[in-house]
């Protein structure tokens, strides 16, 4: 059967068919407002909680995780005691507790690794804490001097 479409509908069936387009609006409406009335009474018991739901609401669409501390602050404590190559310090910070849906982690920790100024190289993919107890061999020499001189 082919679809008509209305403007090829008499005046009566285009009455019939607005009777029952509304009619299906007056059920829509109906259940929205149930609806409606679930979602007040949550609302009701969220605030006898305490929570505010602007704030939450905010954060329930947020998809990457919230971690206690940035990466870098991560990085630091993880190597405070140890010299770890970039792929075992992904894994300790991971492990550490430190939350990523990054599928490119290991390269974000590398770059976090090269710039922070509390992490040193102390050989090829080699790095730990300044000031940490871990030694280890030859590094590349920051401007050490000059902070110290500027110090």
């Amino acid at each position: 059967m082919a679809k008509r479409t209305l403007s090829g509908l008499s005046v009566g069936d285009l009455q019939r068919e607005l009777r029952r387009r509304e009619r299906g609006v007056e059920v829509l409406v109906r259940k929205r407002d149930k609806l409606m009335e679930k979602v007040h009474a949550l609302d009701t018991e969220i605030a006898a909680l305490g929570i505010a739901l602007g704030s939450r609401r905010a954060a329930a669409g947020r998809r990457r995780p919230r971690n206690d501390s940035n990466l870098a602050d991560a990085l630091v404590s993880v190597l405070k005691t140890k010299t770890l190559s970039v792929t075992d310090v992904a894994q300790a910070v991971q492990e550490a507790g430190y939350v990523t849906t990054s599928p490119n982690f290991r390269t974000i920790v590398n770059q976090t690794l090269i710039k922070d100024k509390r992490i040193k190289r102390v050989g090829r993919g080699q790095y730990t804490a300044k000031g940490g107890s871990a030694g280890g061999g030859k590094g590349r020499k920051k401007k050490e001097s000059a902070e110290a001189a500027a110090a």
